[in-house]
C-alpha cells in the first residue's frame, strides 16, 4: 500500500470520525497495514492472540516475516 493510499484512508477516517462514525472510522483505519515495529510490540507485550483476533491488516508483517510469524 502506497503512502498516498494510506493518506487517503487517513483523510476518510477523519471525515468519518467528524461525522460521528467512530466504529466505521476505526475499522477503516485498521485496514492500513500495521507497521512492523508495532506488530512486534503487540506480539511481545499484548500477545499473539490479540493480533490474530484484532482485525489489524498484517499483510506487510506476513510479507516481511512470513505467514508463520505469529506462531514463532
Amino acid at each position: 500500500m502506497t503512502l498516498h493510499d494510506r493518506l487517503q484512508i487517513g483523510v476518510k477516517c477523519a471525515e468519518l470520525s467528524a461525522a460521528g462514525k467512530e466504529e466505521e472510522s476505526l475499522k477503516l483505519a485498521m485496514s492500513i497495514p500495521l507497521p512492523l515495529w508495532l506488530a512486534d510490540w503487540y506480539k511481545k507485550y499484548v500477545g499473539v492472540e490479540y493480533l490474530r483476533n484484532s482485525g489489524w491488516n498484517l499483510s506487510e508483517v506476513e510479507a516481511t516475516y512470513g505467514s508463520d510469524w505469529l506462531t514463532q
